[in-house]
């Protein structure tokens, strides 16, 4: 991207989801900070961007939970909170849980493959780069297998609404690992569930992965200045 365009990009739906994807980015790995204004002529100026396509993709991200519009005040990064944490995570495993037994009864030998393959791939990957960060490509296995696990469930509405979910979570990620003082045996949690699943046991894929949810939540209110984060 150019550093000093001669005018402002023009609108579009492609400068919309560009500009979307890259605020939405920032806001996940905390580069922009919970609560943090977001001024519109910073913004355009960070991103090279026009004033239509910006305002529109902080419109999409407000409908998504990353952002909060106030009234004749702009916009913000959504917050984090304790309430939040709780609500998302909960709301993550039931929906899950609802996703995988209707993947196990829609399911066939091609959708096991599938998930198979996406473990594969997350097992042979280190969850934290060298700078104590979340890899990236670790982290796009992760949500692949997560999402192989609800993929056959064919209820699209609830695969829509499980999205922004998982981006909200994704921020939460970042906290969980920045707070983790004791290792967490990711493989062994995702293999239990490829196993329920795999042999069609939706009763106990569906308390692992309401269990795996919640393991999170705890990890990042295992201190008391977790929350600290929103304004570091």
């Amino acid at each position: 991207m150019n550093p000093e365009p001669s005018r402002p990009p023009e609108s579009g739906p492609t400068k919309t989801n560009e500009i979307l994807e890259l605020l939405r980015d920032d806001i996940i790995n905390v580069r922009l900070k919970p609560g943090e204004r977001l001024r519109f002529d910073e913004l355009r100026h960070k991103y090279t961007i026009g004033i239509s396509p910006l305002r529109e993709a902080l419109t999409q991200l407000a409908s998504e939970g990353l952002v909060v519009s106030e009234q004749r005040k702009g916009y913000r990064v959504a917050p984090v909170n304790e309430g939040d944490l709780y609500e998302i995570a909960k709301l993550r495993g039931e929906l899950d849980s609802l996703a995988i037994r209707e993947s196990i009864r829609n399911g066939d030998e091609a959708w096991e493959g599938r998930i198979l393959a996406a473990f594969h791939g997350l097992q042979k990957r280190k969850k934290l780069g060298p700078d104590g960060s979340v890899d990236a490509d670790w982290e796009t296995y992760h949500l692949r297998f997560h999402y192989e696990l609800v993929s056959e469930c064919r209820l699209p509405k609830l695969i829509a609404f499980r999205s922004i979910l998982t981006s909200q979570a994704r921020r939460y990620l970042r906290i969980a690992v920045h707070y983790l003082s004791a290792p967490r045996d990711d493989v062994a949690e995702h293999r239990a569930l490829r196993d329920a699943v795999l042999d069609r046991d939706a009763e106990t894929a569906g308390a692992l992965i309401r269990s795996h949810y919640d393991l999170t939540v705890q990890i990042i209110l295992s201190k008391n200045d977790t929350m600290r984060l929103a304004g570091e």
